[in-house]
């Protein structure tokens, strides 16, 4: 299957260009040819596994252009993890996206594209060069996904003091391949110089560069896997809502992609912090990126979502046809951490800050559409990743999972950049 840019739908590359180059040459990002439903079929009668789900929904988006024994291969070493849905209430699902190695549903996207990329590696002369921006987890899932793999070092930006310390221990202890830049900015400059360091010729001339963020399109296939997974486990016929936290629109692309697939869905709701502007533009208002505003939902502090462009490429540049299928709303931190309390009350269930968001959103499209849809929201990271907020919103201390307590004594590994685009390719250069 054929790629092309969102910027320019006469460029094409194959998906082996579109995952290693990662941007289209005119600063687009990839999208499919075409998106095939998956048959009648097998959306009556699924396979029962979250691995046989994953290697399905992957081969019919992948099709022939990766062999199939080594497709299987890369899914179920990257999806080798549970995704529970916990019932809160009537008709209300969190699914767990954070039972990976990192505790984050990034493991997902970051594990597969990791063991294409590895693969791809095997048959190239030059050592790939993966960027990635992240505003916290991201980062972690990339760093442990690539972490010792075969021809590939990866340079990971990150705004300085903006993750959590969680967040920044996972991404910055590794070392070997893991390189941690940590820039004196927020996200948005991290985001902008990846997008920069991609299209400059003298380091497209040295190196084989590539993006491990959601402008990937190999990190939002994976995905659309656990959409299905969750429907999967709700009674046959079911057209669920899904809340999803959103921040660089990934998730949520995701999620659009996989109703392309055939997945019954009944709406989306965008769910953001402050940093709103799609939710604005949902509402009516022109699309105005804008610097991002930090939050206690920090991965969602973005003010100029990449995934945006992709979701009006979906949408052909129609916002009538986007806002039947989305919702878009907004919320403050006192929001966040008021509701945060109530379900830990209400449902002896801890929310970390940006599952409470999708809860806040899935509630409001309940209360403000009397819908009685399944709904399920997407709890993206586990609450332990952002102790400091949740222990200082519920006033209780929260356990530590063991990949998170061996983190405390280890070394950080990072080194301090300014966000100026010509140090920061001198320091690659130099790599």
């Amino acid at each position: 299957m054929n790629y092309y840019s969102t910027g320019n739908k006469a460029l094409r590359s194959t998906l082996k260009d579109a995952v290693l180059k990662g941007l289209a040459p005119d600063g687009g990002l990839f999208m499919p040819e075409r998106i095939t439903p998956l048959s009648k079929a097998w959306l009556e009668n699924p396979p029962m596994t979250l691995r046989e789900i994953a290697f399905d929904v992957a081969r019919q988006l992948i099709g022939d252009d990766v062999p199939i024994e080594t497709l299987r291969t890369i899914v179920y070493n990257a999806i080798n993890f549970d995704v529970p849905l916990v019932a809160l209430g009537h008709n209300i699902w969190s699914v767990e996206l954070f039972h990976g190695p990192t505790l984050a549903f990034k493991d997902f996207g970051a594990r597969f594209l990791a063991g294409l990329i590895e693969y791809y590696a095997s048959k190239e002369d030059r050592e790939i060069f993966v960027l990635a921006a992240t505003s916290g987890d991201t980062g972690s899932a990339v760093a442990n996904g690539f972490y010792k793999r075969r021809g590939v070092k990866v340079v990971i930006l990150y705004p300085s003091g903006k993750v959590s310390a969680m967040q920044e221990k996972q991404l910055t202890t590794l070392g070997e391949n893991i390189i941690a830049w940590e820039v004196a900015g927020t996200f948005d400059d991290c985001q902008r110089l990846v997008k920069k360091l991609f299209v400059d010729d003298a380091l497209n001339k040295k190196f084989l560069l590539t993006s491990a963020n959601s402008i990937n399109i190999a990190r939002l296939f994976p995905q659309t896997f656990y959409y299905f997974y969750a429907w999967s486990k709700l009674p046959r016929g079911s057209r669920p809502v899904f809340s999803v936290p959103s921040g660089n629109f990934g998730n949520l692309t995701a999620g659009v992609i996989a109703k392309w697939l055939g997945l019954p869905v009944a709406r989306f709701v965008a769910a953001t912090n402050i940093n709103d502007v799609v939710p604005a533009y949902l509402a009516g208002s022109n699309y105005s990126p804008r610097p991002s505003v930090t939050t206690i939902s920090n991965a969602m502090d973005v003010g100029d979502p990449s995934n945006f462009s992709r979701l009006l490429d979906l949408y052909e540049g129609s916002r009538d046809n986007m806002e039947k299928d989305i919702a878009g709303i907004s919320f403050s931190d006192q929001q966040t951490r008021d509701v945060m309390k109530n379900v830990l009350n209400e449902h002896h269930y801890q929310l970390d800050p940006h599952g409470a968001v999708a809860y806040l959103g899935l509630r409001q499209f309940q209360l403000s559409t009397g819908s009685d849809s399944p709904a399920l929201f997407l709890e993206t990271a586990h609450p332990a990743k952002f102790a400091e907020v949740v222990e200082e919103t519920s006033g209780a201390k929260i356990a530590l999972p063991a990949s998170l307590e061996i983190l405390r004594n280890m070394e950080k590994k990072s080194v301090r950049v300014s966000p100026d685009f010509d140090e920061a390719k001198a320091r690659l250069l130099q790599s």
